[in-house]
């Protein structure tokens, strides 16, 4: 536990770093190599980091650094690629799938470490499995994926001459109220999930020790299926809230264009219901917690995709990978960056009176966690209030997309005019 609280800033620190200069890339050079690229250098770091031996730690710090910058490289460019590909309802349908891989890939990572480090007898194992999955992907990404035309889907057919400076395009993200406050709304998701991903099985087995159907651990590493079952229910609600977020938005844009910031403030909001229902039947029932928790984080996941979605919708094509960049920014650096090491403190400190009560233990971190619904329902807040903006900057999007389109437009109807000119 002590190694994931470390090593949570440092893949944060050098994500931040790498992720506005991959949005920079993104938005001026071939997505598909920048793509690849990262997907071959985070597996290949990963790999060799499982080979690393005690001896050596500060390189397995360096390692976690790496893997930071590997990761900023497609998630910063990924979703811009699905945004040139498709639109409207169908855009929504793509980003979803692709958003599957978020709570599956961390599901799988529950469920496979844990069962590559009982075959192989280290958890190092548990880093070896996962390089060949991505260096599977990036070979299929080279072989197979065409670049798309930037505003390809938008009419604009990626022809754009010229691009606004990287300062320009800060200052246009930091007035579209819409990107601002949907990007403080996913930083309240990833502190969430953030704290939960590490504090949530934890905190069922002290439920299971007061309620006396298990042992406490005192000898590190504690054998627990809590994680197995925590990881199975990611991978689940992650498939159910992504695909229910996508129907949902689908029918509700029927009703209103407000459609999407207003389905993902609705589910946080649920989810932040839920998620207060867990600390209260906890003590008494783990089958009950278990309930509380899948409705909670399948309510939680249904903006996931739908944020991406938001981002393309009120930011122009030319833009979006540096949109992107900086929302994952914001997201680590306000969200899981910070989360896991804030509730650990806060529990550890309200335990200091009681540390060798196990009541007051589970009680403890209970409190502690109590945190993230209070982040969760600030983060609804933030959806409300995209709502508010959301179809005044979608249209100056699409003006200024227009406008673009315009200005091509024009261009060839002028060399057309020459050219006649010339022929006569």
């Amino acid at each position: 536990m002590c190694l994931s609280l470390f090593f949570f800033p440092v893949f944060i620190c050098s994500f931040m770093i790498a992720a506005p200069i991959f949005g920079y890339l993104g938005d001026r050079f071939n997505r598909k190599v920048i793509l690849s690229c990262g997907i071959f250098f985070w597996s290949f770091v990963t790999l060799l980091s499982s080979f690393i031996t005690k001896d050596y730690y500060w390189l397995l710090v360096l390692s976690r650094c790496l893997v930071g910058i590997g990761e900023s490289s497609y998630s910063s460019i990924s979703p811009t690629i699905i945004g040139d590909l498709f639109t409207n309802n169908k855009r929504t349908v793509m980003l979803s799938v692709f958003y599957l891989a978020i709570p599956l890939g961390s599901g799988l990572g529950y469920i496979l470490g844990s069962i590559a480090k009982d075959a192989g007898g280290d958890w190092f194992w548990a880093l070896r499995v996962s390089p060949m999955l991505g260096l599977t992907a990036g070979t299929l990404i080279l072989i197979f994926v065409t670049e798309p035309k930037r505003g390809n889907a938008d009419y604009i057919a990626g022809r754009i001459k010229t691009r606004t400076s990287w300062l320009c395009d800060m200052k246009a993200l930091a007035k579209n109220r819409s990107y601002v406050f949907s990007s403080l709304a996913s930083a309240a998701v990833s502190f969430a999930t953030g704290a939960f991903g590490i504090w949530i099985p934890q905190y069922l087995v002290r439920a299971q020790v007061v309620q006396k159907t298990a042992v406490s651990c005192t000898n590190q590493p504690c054998s627990s299926k809590d994680s197995l079952i925590f990881g199975a229910i990611t991978c689940v609600t992650g498939l159910l809230g992504v695909v229910i977020g996508a129907v949902t938005t689908r029918l509700c844009r029927q009703k209103t264009e407000r459609a999407d910031p207003l389905v993902c403030a609705v589910s946080m909001l649920g989810s932040a219901i839920f998620i207060c229902l867990i600390f209260v039947v906890a003590k008494k029932s783990i089958v009950g917690a278990y309930i509380c928790i899948f409705i909670g984080e399948t309510l939680l996941f249904l903006n996931w995709a739908i944020t991406a979605d938001i981002l393309m919708y009120v930011v122009i094509p030319t833009r979006r990978a540096t949109a992107v960049a900086f929302q994952g920014f914001t997201s680590h650096l306000l969200g899981d960056a910070g989360s896991p090491y804030l509730i650990g403190l806060i529990s550890d400190s309200l335990q200091q009176s009681y540390a060798t009560s196990a009541l007051w233990q589970f009680l403890s971190l209970g409190y502690a966690l109590m945190l993230c619904p209070f982040v969760i329902v600030l983060g609804g807040m933030f959806f409300l209030a995209t709502a508010l903006f959301f179809l005044d900057d979608r249209d100056k999007a699409e003006n200024q997309s227009g406008a673009f389109h315009i200005q091509i437009i024009n261009h060839y109807r002028r060399d057309f005019k020459i050219n006649v000119i010339s022929v006569n």
